[in-house]
């Protein structure tokens, strides 16, 4: 894996964290570092995911990847909620 590939991963990460950051209301000040970690995570459990169930994954890698944000980001709002953060 080359610095283009992660620098690739990252990015699209980052678009699929901020669609994923957008479906599920209230994230609880969820900050753009954990966007983007929930965002890459779900990229690479989704494409895999994708790759595991169907042949040709043109596309449906995307909407696998964002329905994987998704529930991990409304995983980590829903721990959040409830708690309070001390400044």
């Amino acid at each position: 894996m080359d610095a283009g590939s992660i620098l690739l991963y990252i990015v699209i990460g980052a678009v699929i964290g901020i669609v994923a950051r957008l479906i599920v209301p209230n994230t609880g000040g969820m900050g753009w570092v954990m966007t983007l970690v929930l965002g890459i995570v779900g990229a690479l459990i989704g494409g895999w995911l994708a790759g595991a169930v169907f042949e040709d994954t043109a596309g449906v890698d995307w909407i696998a990847s964002i329905l994987v944000a998704v529930i991990l980001v409304w995983i980590w709002a829903a721990s959040r909620r409830g708690t309070t953060r001390v400044t």
